[in-house]
C-alpha cells in the first residue's frame, strides 16, 4: 500500500470513528487530514461517498423530526449551488481549494468554540425561505467541491437558537440529499475513475470499523471533552492549512 493510500483509509477511520462519537463533520475531519497529502479533486468523491454512507445510516433517528417544509428551501438552494462547486473543483488550483477549505474549518471550530467558552444561548429568531435557500445554495456549492455541505447549515441552525433535534431533522437530510448530488456531478464531471474505486473500496472498511467503534465509544469516553479536543485540532489543522 503506498504512503498516500495509507494517509486516506488512516484519515476515513479517524474521520468516521470522531463522526460516530460526536456527531458531526466527517469531511472536515477527514478533509483536515487529507489535504496536508493529497489534492482535493482526488479526495472529492471518497469525502462525498463516505459521507453520504455514514449520513445514510443514521438519517432513520431523524425522520419522524424532518418536515419538508422546512427543508425545502434548503434543498432548492443546495441544487442549486451544487453544480457551481464542481465547477469550482475542476477550474480552481488545488492550493486555492485547500486554503478556502483551511479558511471554512477556522471559522467553524473557531465559532463553536466561542459558542461554547461564552455558554450563551443564542438568540432564537425566524427567516423567509430565501435567507434559508441562500445558505443552502452556499451548503450547496462547499458539498461540490468536496461534501462540505453541512457546516454552513449547521451553524445557520445554531444562530437561529433551533434545538439540536429541529437542527438535525434539517441538516442531516440536507447533507444526504447535497452528497448524492455532488457524487452525480462528480461522477458526470469524470472526477470518479478507475483510481476513485480503488480507494472507495479500500476505504470501506475503514469507514464501517470507525464509524461503529464510535458509536461505541459515544458510551465509554466523556462526549463533550472528546468534542473539545476535536475542535481544537480542526482549528489547528484549518490554520495550517491556510498558512
Amino acid at each position: 500500500m503506498s504512503l498516500e493510500m495509507a494517509v486516506l483509509v488512516g484519515a476515513c477511520f479517524v474521520a468516521a470513528f470522531a463522526s460516530g462519537m460526536a456527531g458531526f463533520a466527517f469531511n472536515l475531519i477527514a478533509a483536515g487530514i487529507l489535504f496536508h497529502w493529497l489534492p482535493p479533486q482526488e479526495t472529492a468523491p471518497v469525502l462525498v461517498v463516505g459521507s453520504f454512507i455514514i449520513q445514510l445510516g443514521t438519517i432513520r433517528a431523524v425522520l419522524p423530526a424532518m418536515r419538508w417544509a422546512v427543508l425545502r428551501p434548503y434543498v432548492v438552494g443546495g441544487v442549486l449551488g451544487t453544480p457551481l462547486g464542481i465547477v469550482v473543483l475542476k477550474l480552481t488550483s488545488a492550493a486555492s481549494i485547500t486554503v478556502g477549505i483551511g479558511a471554512l474549518l477556522v471559522v467553524y471550530a473557531g465559532y463553536t468554540l466561542a459558542r461554547i467558552a461564552l455558554k450563551r444561548a443564542p438568540h432564537a429568531f425566524t427567516t423567509g425561505p430565501l435567507p434559508d435557500a441562500g445558505i443552502g445554495f452556499a451548503g450547496g456549492v462547499l458539498g461540490g467541491i468536496g461534501g462540505f455541505s453541512g457546516a454552513l447549515p449547521a451553524m445557520w441552525g445554531d444562530l437561529k437558537g433551533l434545538r439540536k433535534d429541529e437542527a438535525r431533522a434539517i441538516f442531516q437530510p440536507f447533507i444526504v440529499a447535497m452528497q448524492a448530488l455532488a457524487a452525480i456531478g462528480l461522477l458526470a464531471g469524470g472526477f470518479f475513475t478507475a483510481d476513485s474505486a480503488i480507494m472507495l473500496l479500500a476505504c470501506l472498511p475503514a469507514l464501517a470499523a470507525g464509524a461503529w467503534l464510535g458509536v461505541r465509544a459515544y458510551g465509554v469516553i466523556p462526549a463533550e471533552g472528546f468534542r473539545l479536543v476535536l475542535l481544537v485540532l480542526l482549528l489547528l489543522s484549518g490554520l495550517s492549512l491556510v498558512l
